[in-house]
């Protein structure tokens, strides 16, 4: 069979409740909704350790974080995985590029694909004037803000609206023409493509789009769809802090706290507009892939890295494992039947994004390299029955928050490291993670079954956790493990 083409798109941070066909009461999302009407979409999608960095490491090399080595947010790690998304791809005669955010180390590093067209958003440790060499200033590493410059004046910036870019408490429109928006210009460079790529070779094209990660900053006429609007609010389990004494929520870049509400309204506004403004600039992508010829032999995947907390139990922005954070949208749509997909089809067994690296393999009819951990979806979007994992495991470090969790989509176990807190949650009867069943007597056994299955999964790990069975709080969690950095490896003699 021809090899198909596939478009792989993420977006940043949104919730896999922001779908339409999913029942959300209030956002619009009418091309991912015809999207997942050809084909199949995943119920159960998660990410092991949602934040970008490590998500994204997932992503690219369908290892688990155990694996890849990345177990919480820290920049500046250099990526030098043998084996890619991308690179593998390329190797099986694919024309690779990706447009928008990659959030790897180097900023330039290509990670297999031939070209890159980068836009990470505001990333900090190349903003900062007084560490960086000029060979990775953000402006020698950023593809998107040289093109704002020469189309909206020498001086404009990420910054002109006032909004930092992790500031999930506070939004307001979009200042320039919708055209420069960031989330255009993804899918501008992205038709770019179509015209530029070689047309003997099937094509990868990895559209990474920034938003709706903050600042929230949806152009005008988005923002409009959702202002005003009477949206559904937070979900604020029986066991989330109540208190706010030291008013953190009025801190605009807030993990946590009672933020006003008004602003709070405003925010979740922006923040489904920004959502509809990606799924309707999608629409103009489809479009073009259709004027090209190409939209009928295209694998599409779509997901997004993690979610967004957005408020749920006074809590905000990602890296811990409630289900707003956690749980991501992802749909395998094949427009053209060229791959077999089963149209409008819903998959409950759980996925992870490690899972993404072998479905795009398995699809070229590339081979999948060792050292894999994810499985390829292609089966399951068939409509085959096949065998499956039973359950995943997911943390992240957070300070005295750093958490694991294991959940089969059905249930969800959260063991905070620092502490030994637990807390259980039954996702089918309670989707909001509204009641914790830890002091439940009736589920004592579900715990101490998920209690077992976290311990054993933890043996043998480099911080401790685990001995005999047993959880054991208090070590101190990582960031990365030593075998990613070569950190407590002993030097060969000579």
């Amino acid at each position: 069979m021809q090899q198909p083409n596939i478009l792989f798109i993420t977006v940043d941070q949104m919730r896999a409740d922001c779908l339409s066909i999913l029942g959300n009461p209030v956002i619009e999302t009418p091309n991912l909704d015809q999207l997942a009407r050809g084909g199949a979409l995943f119920r159960n999608a998660y990410t092991a350790t949602p934040s970008c960095v490590p998500a994204r490491a997932a992503i690219m090399t369908g290892k688990s974080q155990a694996s890849h080595g990345r177990v919480g947010y820290e920049d500046c790690v250099p990526w030098d995985y043998e084996h890619t998304a991308a690179g593998e791809l390329a190797k099986a005669g694919y024309h690779t590029q990706c447009v928008g955010k990659m959030h790897v180390y180097p900023a330039r590093n290509l990670c297999g694909f031939h070209n890159i067209v980068l836009h990470d958003g505001y990333l900090h440790h190349n903003r900062y004037k007084d560490r960086n060499l000029v060979t990775e200033s953000f402006d020698h590493c950023d593809d998107y803000l040289p093109w704002l410059r020469r189309r909206a004046g020498a001086d404009a910036d990420l910054t002109d609206l006032g909004l930092d870019c992790n500031a999930s408490t506070v939004a307001r429109p979009w200042h320039l023409p919708e055209a420069l928006h960031p989330t255009n210009w993804v899918v501008t460079q992205s038709i770019d493509f179509l015209r530029r790529r070689d047309p003997r070779k099937p094509f990868f094209l990895w559209m990474s789009f920034v938003r709706p990660h903050p600042p929230f900053d949806p152009p005008q006429a988005y923002l409009d769809l959702y202002d005003g609007m009477d949206l559904p609010g937070p979900v604020v389990g029986e066991w989330a802090e109540r208190d706010d004494e030291d008013l953190s929520g009025l801190n605009p870049v807030t993990a946590r706290g009672r933020v006003p509400a008004n602003r709070l309204k405003k925010a979740r506004a922006a923040y489904y507009a920004l959502i509809t403004h990606i799924d309707h600039q999608l629409g103009r992508f489809f479009g073009a892939m259709d004027e090209y010829g190409v939209l009928n032999n295209t694998l599409i995947v779509f997901t997004s890295d993690h979610g967004e907390l957005l408020g749920d139990h006074h809590l905000f922005r990602k890296a811990l494992p409630y289900e707003g954070s956690a749980k991501v949208p992802l749909i395998v749509s094949d427009p053209g039947g060229f791959t077999g997909i089963s149209r409008g089809s819903r998959v409950d067994e759980v996925v992870e994004l490690r899972d993404l690296m072998p479905t795009l393999l398995h699809a070229a009819e590339a081979p999948i390299p060792p050292g894999v951990d994810g499985c390829s979806l292609l089966p399951l979007s068939r409509g085959l029955k096949v065998p499956w994992r039973d359950a995943i495991h997911g943390e992240h470090e957070y300070g005295a928050l750093s958490t694991h969790y294991m959940t089969d989509g059905r249930e969800k176990y959260i063991w905070f490291s620092q502490s030994g807190r637990e807390q259980l949650f039954d996702l089918c009867a309670d989707p909001g993670e509204i009641t914790d069943l830890t002091g439940d007597d009736e589920y004592a056994g579900r715990l101490e079954h998920w209690r077992a299955r976290l311990a054993a999964e933890l043996e043998g790990r480099e911080e401790g956790y685990s001995e005999g069975g047993r959880l054991i709080p208090g070590r101190t969690p990582k960031t990365v493990l030593d075998h990613l950095t070569g950190a407590g490896q002993i030097p060969a003699e000579g």
